[in-house]
Order: C-alpha cells, then structure tokens, then sequence
C-alpha cells in the first residue's frame, strides 16, 4: 500500500484508474538513464519528486536551448514530476531529502555508486529504516569491479561493452543514434520498480535493485554475443543490411530507396514473383535459400537492385504491401513527426512546460481504459515551497532555508 502521507495530495491530481496512483517516487537523479525510468512511472500515475541541485538542476536542463530555450533532453524526459531544489551538502538539505523519502515508496538515484550513502540515503539505511521501500541504484558499471568509478556516459558505455563494434557500416564503427545504453538502463529500472511493487504487495518487504548502463546493454547484446562464444564470429558491421538475412537492405527505386527485408524463403518467392514478376529468380541456383542468398550477398543485392529501380518508392512500397513482403520507407525525423500512422492513431498531444505547451508523443504503453498521465515538464525548484510545507515545514522554516540558499525555487517566485 502507498504511503497515507501522500495520498491526499494523490487523490486531486491524479485519476485512481491510473496503474500507479498513490505511489510516489522520489529521484536524485540527472541526465537520462534514470531520468527516463521515473518518467515512465510518472506516465503510470506514480507521484514523482525529483531532486535537483539549488541553482544549476539537472545538468540535462542546459544541453540545449531547442524547446522555446528549454533542453529537449529535459523536456523529454521530465513530464509529471514535482522538481525541489536542494542544497545537499548541506545538513539542513540533506535532512529535507530524507524527509521527502520517508514518505515515499520508491527512492531512485543515479548518483556516482557511494554517493548517496554519503548523504545519508544509502539503501541500507534507508531500508532500516523502512523495510517496505523500495530502492533502486542506478550506476555506470555497477557497484563492484574495475571500472567501478569510471566516467560512464553512454557513447562510452556503447564502446566498452562493444555496442559500436556490431553498429555502422564496414568501414565505419559508431554509436547508435539514440543513447541506447542509458534508455536499457532505465527501462530496466523501471521494469524492477514494477516487479518490486508487485512482490511488496504479497510479502510486505521493499527491495533494494541495483541496475548498471554497462549490465543493460550486454544483455542488448544478447544473440551477437552467443555468434562470438559459440561460432568464434565477431558480427560484423552491416549499416542498413544484416549479417544473417538476405536480402535486407535499403535498396534504390526512381526516387529514392526503400528497404526490405526477406526473412525467409517464402518471403523470397513472394517478392520476385508478386512484386518483381520474375519468376525465374525462385530456384535460382545461388538465390533460391536464405544461406545461399547470404552467401552471395552481392550478387543478390544487385538482383534486387535492379529490380527495384523500375518504380517509386511509393509504388514500390504499395507493391511491397499487397505481397505482404516487410518493407519500410528510409524516413528522416521530419517523416517521423508527418507519419500518417501517428496522425492516424491520435498519438499526439499538448503538455505544458514553464514556457507553454509542446506537442508530445503518448506513451507507447496504451490502455484500454485510461489514457496514461501526461504531466507538466517543471521549473526547477518550482515545487520546493509547497513540498515543504506537505512535510511539515513552516513558513518561516522555508523562508529561512531559501534565504540561505539550502532551498531553490524559481526565479519568477
């Protein structure tokens, strides 16, 4: 069950359909991968309080000045979350923060591993203190090991656990990109959240989850990894293509390319007989099997080159879609944000941020039965005054640990 402390503040706020209302979550948390762990629990109803530092916030908040002069980074990941700024090297900022997790259910720090313990909110304490919370350490490398205490942003991460050797073409290794190891991480945070929550409501004990960038994408890495321990084969870098199916690439039309992907030997047959109207290319000696086409890969490639270049990407890609051939037109953002298949499905949205509403994205959990939270993107500090106050501060307790700099609220104040 939640803490009664914070479900009167629930009960206005957020609708009890919502899978996590009543649930509050606190976060000293920064950038992206634990960033985006909370802001899917906020999605899900949950109550979350972030804790940033007094006058600069989450350092995420100053990558950019894309959004009306907000960070994108930010303001994609911060939605529905409460930001109180906190002095914490502080005592008295650092009493503030305990208070917050005292009535919380989850705490969630993404803090340099032994940094949190430092300020007083290492697990163990915590958990002596409460055996029914919740808490998740997020890190780079984990909290054990040689590269413990290492710098771990994600293009590093990507390299060391050899992400950027299977992503690229031949020539050229490279990070995805999108931080695939920080999202890993905090999909995975949140994914403990969910199941610690579960098991508390069965056996009353909270959880203490440790989840590292390093750990998420060495399981991402999953079937290239069995290739190197079994088959003594690094996979190679393939750009569009693929190193076990062929043909699949991004392949030229009249006006541009469109790429397709044959999975299997069925998949061949329906493309050079419905879509290219060859079939002579079915038992083609080097073509007709999905090791043979791999095996000569180019001159399969070539094949369907030609092929393809006979009509437009749009009437190749309806032509592709009668066959019932997997087929997908080669989009930049600008496609991604016109894509009829959004439009189509009312994806879109208006959330509010201290410089007016932006258009957002639903959560790609969708529920038949609710539309899932989308919360205003914070100030920073723009919930210090009255998160205090909800934990017992006075008036004159607030004005004194803002005037000393402990407490951060919004300039506009």
């Amino acid at each position: 069950m939640a803490r009664t402390l914070c479900c009167a503040a629930m009960s206005a706020a957020t609708p009890p359909s919502l899978p996590l209302a009543g649930i509050t979550v606190v976060a000293l948390e920064q950038a992206v991968a634990a960033p985006i762990a909370t802001r899917h629990l906020a999605d899900l109803g949950a109550r979350v309080i972030k804790i940033e530092r007094v006058g600069e916030g989450d350092f995420a908040r100053h990558y950019d000045g894309a959004v009306h002069g907000l960070a994108s980074h930010f303001v994609w990941l911060n939605r529905g979350k409460e930001s109180v700024a906190l002095d914490l090297k502080s005592e008295d900022g650092r009493a503030v923060a305990r208070a917050l997790v005292s009535g919380a259910d989850v705490f969630l720090q993404n803090l340099a591993p032994g940094a949190a313990a430092r300020l007083g909110l290492g697990a163990e304490a915590l958990r002596a203190a409460d055996p029914r919370l919740v808490v998740v350490n997020m890190s780079g490398y984990g909290t054990a090991g040689p590269r413990r205490d290492r710098k771990a942003y994600d293009m590093l991460i990507q390299a060391e656990t050899g992400l950027v050797s299977v992503t690229g073409t031949p020539e050229t290794a490279t990070k995805t990109g999108v931080p695939a190891s920080d999202i890993a991480a905090g999909l995975y945070a949140s994914q403990s959240v969910l199941s610690a929550l579960f098991r508390r409501e069965r056996t009353g004990e909270g959880a203490t989850v440790e989840v590292s960038m390093f750990d998420a994408t060495a399981e991402w890495l999953g079937h290239q990894m069995y290739m190197q321990l079994y088959a003594g084969r690094q996979v190679p870098r393939m750009g569009l293509s693929h190193a076990a199916i062929a043909p699949y690439d991004a392949f030229p039309t009249k006006d541009g390319q469109i790429l397709i992907g044959v999975q299997n030997d069925r998949g061949w047959q329906d493309l050079v007989t419905k879509v290219f109207d060859r079939p002579d290319l079915v038992d083609h000696p080097r073509l007709r099997t999905n090791v043979l086409r791999v095996e000569h890969r180019e001159e399969c490639d070539a094949v369907v080159a030609t092929e393809s270049q006979k009509w437009s990407t749009a009437e190749l890609d309806a032509r592709l879609a009668e066959a019932g051939v997997p087929a997908a037109q080669v989009n930049d953002l600008q496609g991604l944000i016109d894509h009829p298949q959004l439009s189509a499905r009312d994806r879109w949205r208006e959330v509010e941020t201290p410089v007016g509403p932006v258009r957002a994205i639903l959560p790609p959990m969708t529920f038949t039965d609710v539309e899932l939270a989308m919360g205003a993107v914070p100030d920073l500090g723009e919930h210090s005054v009255e998160l205090l106050a909800e934990f017992g501060y006075s008036t004159e307790d607030v004005e004194r640990l803002v005037a000393e700099g402990v407490v951060g609220r919004p300039k506009t104040d």
